[in-house]
């Protein structure tokens, strides 16, 4: 019998939420760009946490406009919200997100990464989100990479985040933590979080993860944008079949 991955999620969830509720007296300091992701992973840790904060970022991004997105997101969810300017990684290393001479790949390459890919720029991130939790006294870090319905970008998988976590604890002597709730969910195993924690419509209407800055569905043809509405279909579809059978 095939195995349904949303009543698989459903029963990690399960297992996973006592393990949660021992942080329902700590902060979180989620990384927060005004997306699909990350807007889920910040109301799945209002959900967790007894305070929120978020950080964004510009880099010189195609995308601009999602910082103020981000803004307005954060403000409607009652979280402070911070922006760091961090140009430096739009000078090291070529990727249309932050060229814009450059025609941004549609499609992944066969033998490699699509040009979307931005060098260093998880690492940098969560190095400067831990170095802000570090002076708020936050442990916990939450951020929305995945490596299931993803571009193959080498800093959205598991076993990077669980290093750099090692890491950035050795420099500053903390124990952090980085919590990744997307790790294993495909895009409609999102879309089915979203909905869980009541905010589905907040996040199919208001937020912006289209590469061409487009908020909702955006441009349709980006591959941010392809991820997002393909997942929303198929988990239209599966609410639509657990109508029919009375689900």
């Amino acid at each position: 019998m095939k195995r349904n991955p949303f009543l698989c999620i459903l029963g990690n969830h399960i297992k996973n939420k006592e393990k949660m509720n021992d942080f329902a007296n700590e902060d979180a300091l989620v990384l927060f760009s005004g997306g699909q992701d990350s807007t889920t992973c910040l109301y799945w840790a209002k959900k967790h946490f007894r305070d929120v904060h978020t950080v964004c970022f510009f880099y010189g991004q195609r995308h601009s406009p999602e910082v103020e997105n981000a803004q307005r997101i954060a403000e409607m969810a009652g979280v402070s919200f911070q922006v760091l300017d961090t140009p430096i990684i739009s000078q090291l290393a070529p990727n249309s997100l932050t060229d814009l001479s450059l025609e941004m790949d549609e499609e992944k390459p066969a033998n490699s990464y699509p040009n979307t890919f931005v060098p260093g720029r998880n690492m940098l991130f969560l190095t400067c989100a831990a170095a802000i939790a570090y002076a708020k006294n936050i442990r916990h870090l939450v951020t929305g990479v995945s490596q299931t319905d993803y571009s193959g970008y080498p800093d959205c998988r598991d076993t990077f985040i669980r290093s750099l976590n090692v890491s950035l604890n050795l420099a500053m002597e903390r124990q952090f933590v980085i919590h990744t709730p997307l790790m294993w969910r495909t895009k409609a195993q999102v879309w089915q979080l979203a909905d869980e924690l009541g905010v589905f419509d907040l996040v199919r209407n208001e937020t912006l993860t289209c590469y061409n800055g487009i908020k909702a569905e955006g441009c349709g043809h980006c591959p941010a944008c392809k991820l997002r509405n393909k997942g929303l279909e198929e988990y239209l579809s599966f609410k639509e079949k657990n109508k029919k059978f009375g689900n």
